[in-house]
């Protein structure tokens, strides 16, 4: 028999379970990915970092058979995702560290027929300190060395970060 224990697992579980997150980005894809789409929540939790929860629909090689493909995602510094996504900025990084120690420097998505689910945990930011950011998927994944920002490619898709009232 398992000795079931609280952990930050479960309230974790909780919380994704409550669904009602303190911030959202809703994603649209640029001009020439029209389909992609999504949503990122932003949780505030009892262990002072937050947890994200990303789902997006309509990545690229969503109609090849068993495709999958990596797509990386960032935190940027505007939330203005006019343009074909020209106007936000590079990441979010406010301690002026080197790449992938930025603020805003997530994990890649792993997209499976053009669907991506992930969760993870993050203290490098605050809810507050990222509204009004954009959340940023590229069309490459992130190489983790490359300066300034892990040579991802072009910004896919966009989503202004928010509250959720």
């Amino acid at each position: 028999m398992l000795n079931y224990q609280i952990t930050p697992r479960t309230l974790f579980t909780e919380l994704l379970l409550r669904d009602q997150p303190d911030a959202a980005a809703w994603i649209n894809g640029n001009t020439q990915n029209p389909a992609l789409s999504g949503m990122v929540k932003f949780y505030h939790t009892t262990y002072g970092g937050v947890l994200v929860e990303a789902q997006i629909f309509g990545l690229p090689h969503a109609d090849l058979p068993d495709s999958s493909s990596f797509y990386a995602m960032h935190i940027h510094e505007s939330g203005d995702c006019s343009d074909n996504l020209d106007h936000t900025g590079m990441h979010y990084n406010p301690q002026n560290t080197q790449h992938p120690n930025h603020a805003g420097d997530m994990p890649p998505l792993l997209g499976n027929q053009g669907y991506a689910f992930a969760v993870f945990y993050d203290k490098r930011f605050t809810i507050p300190e990222i509204i009004g950011r954009s959340v940023i998927i590229h069309e490459n994944p992130d190489d983790f060395t490359s300066q300034p920002a892990g040579n991802a490619g072009a910004k896919i898709g966009c989503g202004e970060i928010k509250w959720v009232v």
